[in-house]
């Protein structure tokens, strides 16, 4: 799949790859059919075992270099590697090339005296992209490189499609996403953080493991989706006839095998919350949840500083980490002791409001009026308090920061303060703004727990679709008694991002969940399917620009009457149109409408625009686009942030209809930021 080489020669390529393939098969030479290759080596073990594996060829009286055979070579010398073709240089009688495998490249070394010459003749014919199992010995090259001398080698694969262009490799973060196995191939930094992501996982089990807890497995599928504040995802159970709904927590579950008597239990595992798409969150996203018996928020504090410690040393070598880029990032230390503060304390800290000593909902609700935060009617004083937290103090905490205490009202299954009702016994971890991880003693009292689930239910009856629901078995087995207990639960993909540098959740997500191509994408891939000539290029192509008129359904469409007041051209040419690039786009909280773009202006400096398109497009299928937006109107605050500048975007009403129609204004991705529009 080409991206600088235009679909024609795109498809004629594939056309010279099948004939070659089919010539193969004529031949009798099919590589499909080669089951095995005895790989013995990595590039890795060739690399750090280079002094005990090199072979120095020795040299005949004129000169000439004698290559030893495969069967003289002495034991523990020959070398068997296998990998994907990633360079290839033809040079008349002998070749370079690179091929590479799991943990990197390795030169490779190839002559027609070595391998005779219908081997290198069809060596010659083989395509970037193709796998190969080479047997041969370790040597260097006059410029000092590691290489492999080939005395053997074999077709394993033919790749039929095109790698995208060797020097750019693979930057289109659609093209990433919707096929990591062109990412994986082409960037080996991707396939680097997806192999630390292994290692952070692995190294939460072996920490968990010293400290004799349990793993366990939950249900998926459920028929009441509870233990957090989110919309479920509902399917339905055809042998059982019943509609039951995705896990968007583990905790319940858990909770039961606690009252069982298995006193340390986790889960690492899927949940599924039908939520917004953004670069911090996936709709399927995976969660580790744990329970101690015995011990309480405190316990939970004391584990999780121990294991985000444990982590950074094991996987990243050191308990100062770096996040973002070397402008505008910032060392995280997680070796010394996490900072402690209740909500009400951090509130007054950045805002100077006290509401240990505000009184009552009105109050708290006067204060929000005051601050422009945005509430509903039914909210309570906890509930301010928790925006008032989001907006003022969440992307303030950027060294590690246990955020503890928090208002019962957005706390239903945890324990509350013996010294203060009106808050329970919760903490959030915080680390470079982002929430890390949620802890609570747990409420282990069936009566109260059933008081806050009705609450709950009045919720969900007032219109909170995230609100709790009454979970009838799992009150009758708080009934049978629960032990105090502690815990915790922890974004395995959140932690990945933290620990990999990761500035998006769908870096560190294999396959991240997208927007389905357009029906007119998949009719172009099943024509494709058909003649055998259509590029993967051309099928994942979403922006229309190449869609005729003629094709496309105009019939519905109400347009607004042209303005018939004309504006004079120096008004006009006041305004300042730029093309910019979308570098990150994410829904604004606690607003179904707005989404928030950070952009590429061209000046070098981030440009923040709000727009209230969410209802159109999705964040994850925006980035990498380029926009257009007027840039030099005054800052307008929305939702607290401000707002510099206006995407433009196409609006229509349908026919009969109030409905609107909006199509954002894209422009060619060659269009450079900051190219001023006339």
């Amino acid at each position: 799949m080409p991206e600088n080489t235009n679909n024609q020669d795109g498809n004629e390529i594939v056309k010279l790859r099948r004939q070659k393939l089919f010539d193969l098969q004529a031949e009798g030479k099919d590589p499909f059919r080669v089951t095995k290759f005895d790989q013995t080596h990595h590039s890795i073990d060739v690399r750090n075992n280079f002094d005990s594996l090199e072979v120095v060829p020795k040299h005949d009286d004129e000169g000439h270099t004698i290559v030893p055979s495969l069967d003289e070579l002495p034991d523990g010398k020959v070398v068997s590697l296998a990998g994907r073709i990633m360079f290839k240089r033809v040079m008349g009688k002998a070749s370079f090339a690179n091929i590479r495998d799991r943990y990197g490249d390795m030169q490779i070394y190839v002559t027609r005296d070595d391998l005779g010459t219908e081997d290198y003749s069809a060596f010659k014919k083989m395509d970037v992209g193709d796998i190969i199992g080479i047997k041969g010995f370790a040597f260097k090259t006059r410029t000092g490189e590691i290489t492999v001398h080939v005395l053997k080698m074999e077709l394993l694969s033919k790749a039929i499609q095109v790698l995208p262009e060797k020097f750019h490799g693979l930057q289109d973060t659609d093209t990433r996403y919707r096929q990591r196995y062109l990412d994986l191939i082409m960037n080996p930094e991707s396939r680097e953080v997806f192999e630390k992501r292994s290692k952070i996982i692995r190294e939460i089990r072996n920490f968990l493991e010293k400290r004799d807890f349990m793993e366990v497995e939950t249900p998926i599928l459920v028929h009441n989706a509870g233990g957090a504040a989110a919309r479920p995802f509902e399917t339905h159970y055809n042998s059982l006839d019943e509609d039951v709904k995705l896990r968007i927590s583990l905790e319940l579950y858990l909770k039961r095998l606690i009252i069982g008597g298995f006193e340390r239990v986790y889960e690492i595992g899927r949940v599924f919350r039908n939520e917004g798409v953004d670069t911090k969150h996936n709709p399927e996203f995976t969660l580790m949840e744990l329970y101690q018996a015995y011990t309480d928020y405190n316990g939970m504090m004391e584990l999780t500083e121990a294991l985000f410690r444990d982590l950074a040393e094991k996987v990243c070598g050191s308990t100062k980490i770096w996040y973002g880029d070397k402008e505008t990032g910032h060392e995280i230390d997680l070796g010394k002791p996490f900072r402690r503060l209740t909500m009400t304390e951090v509130i007054k800290e950045e805002t100077g409001i006290d509401f240990d000593r505000v009184a009552d909902d009105a109050e708290a609700k006067k204060l929000a009026d005051e601050k422009g935060i945005a509430y509903e009617a039914r909210h309570k004083k906890g509930d301010i308090v928790n925006l008032f937290f989001d907006e003022f103090c969440e992307d303030k905490m950027i060294q590690p920061t246990f955020i503890m205490d928090h208002p019962i009202e957005i706390s239903p299954l945890t324990k509350k303060k013996p010294d203060d009702p009106s808050k329970v016994e919760r903490f959030e971890l915080y680390i470079n703004g982002w929430e890390m991880c949620n802890a609570y003693s747990e409420l282990n009292d069936p009566i109260d727990q059933r008081e806050r689930f009705a609450e709950q239910d009045a919720n969900a009856a007032a219109g909170d679709e995230e609100a709790d629901h009454t979970d009838e078995d799992f009150l009758t087995a708080m009934e049978y008694g629960m032990p105090p207990t502690g815990g915790i639960g922890y974004g395995i993909d959140r932690l990945c991002m933290l620990l990999t540098n990761a500035q998006a959740i769908r870096d560190i997500i294999l396959f991240p969940t997208l927007k389905s191509l357009k029906a007119e994408n998949n009719e172009a891939h099943a024509d494709g399917k058909a003649g055998e000539e259509k590029s993967t290029e051309a099928v994942s192509d979403q922006s229309g620009f190449f869609t005729p008129n003629d094709k496309i359904d105009f019939s519905n469409v109400k347009i607004e009457p042209l303005f018939e007041e004309e504006v004079d051209f120096d008004t006009f040419s006041k305004s300042d149109f730029r093309a910019v690039k979308v570098k990150e786009c994410s829904a604004v909280p606690k607003s179904k409408k707005l989404l928030k773009f950070v952009l590429d202006d061209g000046t070098g400096t981030d440009r923040i625009i709000l727009s209230g398109i969410h209802a159109y497009y999705e964040p994850e299928e925006l980035v990498g686009k380029t926009l257009i937006a007027i840039t030099n109107l005054p800052p307008r605050k929305m939702m607290g942030i401000a707002s510099c500048g206006m995407l433009l975007s196409a609006v229509n009403n349908k026919k009969d209809s109030d409905e609107e129609e909006l199509h954002l204004l894209m422009v060619d991705n060659h269009i450079p930021a900051g190219a001023k529009l006339y």
